[in-house]
């Protein structure tokens, strides 16, 4: 630098468009001479920043223009690196390369789970990351490791923080040995020597052409270093995007850092810190940063720029709100929208943009963390045929490639449990093409033969559910060789990559590996099955899936070119120097901008003090300074759900401090809350009625079950909608055991006792013990309800023997029969039918759960039993004759001290408002006649939910839309 003369550096405020200004700045300095702009070298943060300039220029130039030389040298994030586009080539002996992120994070994990043999593989690989994130702070804030063993942490120090740092120390210690034996270095290391070789030969000799470090605001030591050299060059300039230099001395003093004996806390959480940090490490005072006077036609009002600032003052400043002028307040240009949830949020911002689409040339983006809240805008966009790529990207295990692998990875798993096994078979790539509606036709067979309780594990258990069936046949094939590479433990890592990998190529073909999603899968799997054995010594099989779901987490794939030129969807990263006609500032609640910063499980925050690594809350203060940047385009709008998925949410900080600091005039953007509520409302609403089907006579069903005759006459369109519309609802697949399928399962144990073991009493228990114990049992009755199911199947037993002193016997089981009653056949099925001393037929049912009511039969329902005896009295069950002189339900269920109990919906009597005895079989079979002559000879319509309290199944309830008249009448 020339004698007396001050470093350059300038800085753009916040309203203006920091990429248009800039390139306007560049142009008036060197563009005169094409060739002079040519020589120039800009260096920018990251590769969007890249972008961004590069059309700038093309804005600015309006045709041919010979740019600048455009490098990324690294991103404000400190885990970031640059690659190799920097090395000066001189003659010094070149810089070793850097470790692959991947391979680093297999080797860490490796270390780690050696120093801490309880932890799992994936467990070990996701604090890997955190590792390496910590140790790149390390050599980014050239923070030598053996500080560590020089700190004195005092015994008050929790016991899980000592045995982290414990291992950390030990990690920190064989981690050069593990670089030294590859003649690798880290990322970060080297880019902290590429940067200061670059310096040092700058300074030396400088380059023939300008040099601009625009908008690289990274505080990082060797950045500052850098562009501390660029500043000094006779050609160079440094441009910093909004360095606050109108904020008052005391509250710059404020901020910090503050010395070690200052005994302040330094406000890590405010936009202006990092750029404070920066300017002292760079070595200049604030007063030295120059206003860059270029400006553009992007630019908002100069007043927006004090505004934010008024906005985001440190906390014990903003007292001075009451007092500020209307000028240093003023948020012209800027609305704010609530709307009730995250889809309304959405619907809005899509209006927002297409209606920015209505003025020629006009450009609007939307820029936002959240990343659901992006995808939702993309697809209410393409409502009206607007392609828009969210530039931030998305996770590869949420793309198509990454689902596939999940799925391969968790029926492995969960040994091709129901639900995992269909989501991996009905995937949108599996068997993609002229062969997938066949390949659909056989999952749906699948499908509807897996409804129920789960079937025994593994292939064997499927094989069990569908025989026969040639399409499964193939299928299995191609699982046979997920199970084998899998589906157990024992394989190595790099085995189950490959298997991973030929599971994927055997199901899908090309199709998993097609676009820049599956290019993405194909390079992780690639270079994770390459580094796969300097990673962790043992993957088990469960351990596998949530390893690959973590890795695919980490991968961010962004579309390739293309989408409308006029509106975009950044990240917070991807935003930085970008401009729009209309930026839309979107999820601005608290724990989503900014977010809540990810604890560091290696290092306390009093360690990291004492280190002098940047606190946690930094990260609070980038995202503020991104806002900032944000509220300087011309017109801004800000948007927020007042609740998410789960809960009320919060509003963002940013967002209160704006409200507070305007108050009345904080513009709220009423019409479009209006117009994103309005359009999907109907302008009329046709409230339905009850349905009330009434079919022609010949269509209605004259044969009936038992068990149906209560749903015709409770809820009538149900049984319409069963019997007549062949309607009938599907079970869940991989169920949890429901109280029909335990009476089911306990009613074939008592079946099958009476005929094969003759009702012997010794063999009850043993033969419930063997249904329990099948491997087709599920879990959960096995766990939950064997003690409850051996208490009263001893019950049962017992019973019977009583009743056999008595002179009563065991008639027939599970038998089924059928009668004529008012021109209808009357079918029904009964469980047991016992001989009393008597003489007479004593009807009995089994209940794993409570008998029906008294009060219920007497209303003219749960009369099956009557119902039964109706057909047993009219020898409608072979081989049986008699009056049924007994009703009775024995309900397994918990009474009193002990599991089991007798009731009958009848009395001798008729005692406690019980039908009498021997009335209860004409009852049943009057209430069943008319109900016939109503419904099934009758004309009579079929409404829905006649006697809703005697119709407690909703299988039709949707069919019938119930929820949108029910109640109404009442």
């Amino acid at each position: 630098m020339a004698e007396g003369r001050r470093p350059s550096l300038y800085t753009i405020p916040a309203h203006r468009a920091f990429s248009d200004a800039l390139v306007a700045g560049l142009m008036r300095r060197h563009g005169r001479e094409p060739l002079d702009l040519a020589r120039g070298l800009v260096l920018v943060p990251n590769n969007r920043a890249k972008v961004a300039v590069t059309e700038a220029f093309v804005r600015a130039a309006g045709g041919g223009l010979v740019l600048p030389r455009l490098v990324a040298i690294g991103a404000d994030d400190l885990g970031e690196a640059i690659g190799a586009a920097l090395d000066p080539g001189d003659d010094a002996a070149p810089v070793p390369p850097a470790i692959t992120p991947l391979a680093r994070r297999m080797i860490l994990a490796r270390l780690v789970q050696e120093e801490r043999p309880d932890l799992g593989a994936a467990e070990a690989v996701r604090l890997s990351g955190d590792l390496a994130r910590t140790l790149d702070q390390l050599i980014i804030e050239e923070v030598p490791p053996s500080r560590l063993a020089e700190l004195d942490l005092g015994p008050e120090l929790s016991a899980h923080w000592q045995r982290a740092l414990a291992a950390f120390r030990v990690v920190l210690d064989r981690w050069p040995g593990e670089l030294a034996k590859l003649g690798r270095i880290d990322l970060a290391e080297r880019r902290a020597r590429l940067l200061d070789r670059l310096g040092a030969r700058w300074r030396s000799v400088p380059p023939p052409g300008f040099v601009c470090a625009a908008g690289v605001n990274d505080s990082a030591p060797s950045v500052a270093q850098l562009l501390r050299h660029i500043a000094d060059l006779p050609r160079g300039m440094v441009v910093l995007a909004n360095v606050d230099t109108a904020m008052p001395d005391e509250e710059w003093d404020a901020i910090g850092p503050h010395g070690d004996d200052d005994g302040r806390r330094a406000i890590e959480v405010h936009p202006q810190y990092h750029l404070k940090l920066l300017l002292e490490r760079i070595g200049v005072g604030r007063a030295e940063v120059s206003i860059w006077r270029e400006g553009s036609e992007y630019d908002a009002a100069s007043s927006r720029s004090r505004a934010i600032a008024n906005a985001l003052a440190p906390a014990d400043f903003t007292g001075k709100w009451t007092q500020l002028t209307l000028a240093e307040r003023r948020l012209t240009g800027v609305r704010a929208a609530e709307f009730a949830t995250p889809s309304g949020e959405a619907q809005a911002i899509a209006l927002a943009l297409r209606g920015a689409l209505e003025t020629p040339g006009r450009t609007a983006a939307l820029v936002t963390p959240d990343r659901a809240l992006a995808r939702r805008v993309a697809a209410h966009c393409r409502r009206w045929k607007i392609d828009i790529f969210d530039t931030a990207g998305q996770p590869l295990s949420v793309l198509p490639p990454g689902t596939l692998l999940s799925a391969i990875a968790e029926a492995a798993a969960q040994d091709f449990a129901p639900l995992a096994l269909l989501t991996l078979l009905k995937h949108p790539l599996v068997r993609a093409g002229a062969e997938r509606i066949e390949w659909l036709e056989g999952v749906r067979r699948l499908d509807r033969a897996l409804r129920g309780p789960r079937p025994a594990p593994g292939l064997a258990g499927i094989d069990a559910q569908i025989s026969d069936d040639q399409w499964w046949s193939n299928a299995r094939r191609l699982l046979e060789p997920i199970a084998a590479a899998l589906g157990h433990d024992g394989q190595s890592l790099a085995q189950r990559v490959a298997g991973l990998r030929d599971a994927a190529n055997a199901l899908a073909g090309d199709e998993a590996w097609r676009g820049p999603a599956g290019r993405a899968a194909a390079d992780l799997l690639a270079a994770l099955e390459t580094e796969a054995d300097t990673g962790p010594r043992s993957v088990s099989r469960d351990d596998f899936v949530p390893l690959i779901r973590l890795l695919m987490d980490e991968v961010a794939v962004r579309p390739a070119q293309g989408g409308h030129p006029r509106v975009a969807i950044y990240g917070l990263i991807e935003a930085r120097l970008q401009t729009a006609d209309l930026m839309i500032l979107g999820g601005l609640n608290e724990g989503v901008w900014p977010g809540i910063p990810a604890p560091d499980p290696w290092l306390a925050p009093r360690i990291r003090a004492m280190l002098g690594l940047p606190g946690l809350e930094r990260r609070i203060g980038v995202a503020a300074h991104d806002f900032g940047q944000g509220l300087g385009a011309p017109e801004v709008l800000l948007t927020r759900a007042r609740r998410d998925s789960r809960s009320p949410t919060l509003a963002s900080r940013f967002w209160f401090r704006l409200e507070a600091m305007a108050g009345k005039d904080f513009a709220r953007a009423h019409d479009l809350e209006h117009w994103a509520e309005a359009l999907d409302r109907p302008t009329a609403y046709r409230p339905v009625i009850r349905p009330a089907p009434s079919p022609a006579k010949a269509m209605r069903p004259r044969q009936i079950s038992v068990t149906q005759v209560d749903r015709l006459k409770a809820d009538p369109f149900a049984f319409y909608a069963q019997r007549i519309l062949r309607l009938s609802s599907l079970d869940p697949v991989d169920a949890d055991p429901t109280a029909a399928w335990r009476g089911t399962a306990v009613h074939d144990v008592l079946e099958k006792w009476a005929r094969e073991d003759d009702c012997a009493i010794e063999k009850l228990r043993p033969r419930a013990l063997a249904m329990l114990d099948s491997p087709a049992a599920h879990p959960l009755l096995r766990a939950l309800w064997q003690p409850r199911l051996i208490a009263a199947i001893d019950w049962i037993a017992n019973r019977l023997n009583q009743q056999r002193a008595e002179g009563r016997m065991v008639l027939r089981v599970e038998e089924k029969g059928a009668t004529e009653i008012a021109g209808v056949t009357l079918s029904g099925k009964f469980y047991r039918i016992d001989r009393a001393a008597d003489g007479s037929l004593v009807i009995v049912d089994y209940k794993t759960g409570k008998a029906p009511s008294p009060a219920a039969v007497k209303a003219g329902f749960s009369m099956q039993l009557g119902l039964l005896g109706a057909i047993a009295e009219a020898d409608g069950f072979a081989g049986i004759t008699g009056t049924a002189g007994g009703f009775e339900y024995w309900s397994l269920a918990k009474y009193r001290d002990e599991f089991g109990q007798v009731t009958s919906p009848a009395d001798p009597a008729g005692k406690n408002n019980r039908i009498v005895t021997g009335e209860f079989v004409a009852e049943a079979r009057a209430a069943f006649a008319e109900a016939a002559a109503r419904w099934l000879t009758g004309d009579e319509p079929f409404i829905a939910k006649l006697h809703p309290e005697y119709a407690p199944y909703a299988d039709y309830d949707q069919l019938m839309r119930r929820d949108e008249w029910y109640g109404r009448d009442r």
